[in-house]
């Protein structure tokens, strides 16, 4: 039976462990000692090593695992899957859009989006995985109620990249690499103070992390109703960012606006 669990690092990220309770694929391991941690704890072997982009809090932990599991169990060398157009250390496939990679321990398949913004080559990984349901590793793409700063992309292709995401069944899990979720709440209600749907989940997200429970994963359907990157086009998302004083007579524009509002916000 297949699940899908946090590992915390650092202070904010969550290293997505995908496990069989015998081997486990790691997703964007910045680090290597909690990796370790967990699969002692678990009784766990290393089998593969996803990465969605190229920052540090995402692969920083790649050379120290690869050091320390050189191999699969079954002998294979260990498999790294990033993306094509990135630099990733350790890489033993380069993946783009459209790509289908089907691992063996655990036995997991995953299809390639490209979702490219927060990095130039940023990549996705979406499967069926069996018990734990659909599931999409996002990296900093969308976030829980959010979305990650464009530090190499434009609005356009975020926006893009956000839409493809948003256009998976809703009954998707959202696995994303950061528990940001408060503060994108925060933000999302400045945005619509009147989304019934979002108040709701203020007061689930406050009663989480006052337990300090993951609020992840989500699901694609629930962002739809309560992710303002996700709302940019609705009326009331639109008025909002007008009246913020950003332009609205284009998609493209009309969401740069709102995430520059985002990256400003306090």
């Amino acid at each position: 039976m297949l699940k899908v669990e946090p590992i915390p690092a650092f202070q904010d990220n969550y290293i997505w462990a995908i496990h069989d309770g015998h081997h486990a694929a790691v997703v964007d391991p910045g680090e290597s000692a909690p990796v370790e941690q967990f699969l002692a704890q678990r009784g766990l072997a290393l089998g593969a090593i996803v990465i969605t982009h190229h920052h540090g809090d995402h692969q920083g932990g790649v050379a120290d695992l690869l050091a320390a599991h050189p191999r699969t169990p079954s002998g294979a060398p260990m498999p790294v899957l990033g993306p094509a157009s990135e630099r990733i250390g350790g890489r033993t496939r380069a993946l783009r859009e459209g790509d289908e990679v089907t691992l063996a321990e655990p036995a997991v398949t995953l299809r390639v989006l490209d979702v490219p913004g927060h990095t130039a080559g940023h990549i996705a990984y979406v499967g069926d995985l069996a018990e734990a349901g659909r599931a999409v590793f996002c990296g900093d793409t969308l976030f829980a109620s959010g979305c990650g700063r464009l530090f190499e992309g434009s609005p356009a292709q975020m926006l893009a990249s956000l839409d493809k995401l948003a256009g998976l069944p809703g009954d998707t899990r959202v696995y994303c690499a950061h528990e940001y979720t408060r503060s994108n709440v925060r933000f999302a209600r400045a945005v619509e103070p009147d989304n019934a749907a979002l108040a709701a989940w203020e007061r689930r997200v406050d009663a989480l992390r006052a337990a300090d429970t993951p609020t992840l994963p989500t699901t694609i359907a629930h962002e739809r109703e309560v992710n303002p990157f996700l709302r940019s086009r609705e009326a009331s998302v639109r008025a909002a960012v007008s009246a913020h004083g950003g332009a609205t007579d284009s998609d493209a524009k009309a969401f740069g606006a709102l995430r520059g509002w985002k990256d400003n916000f306090r």
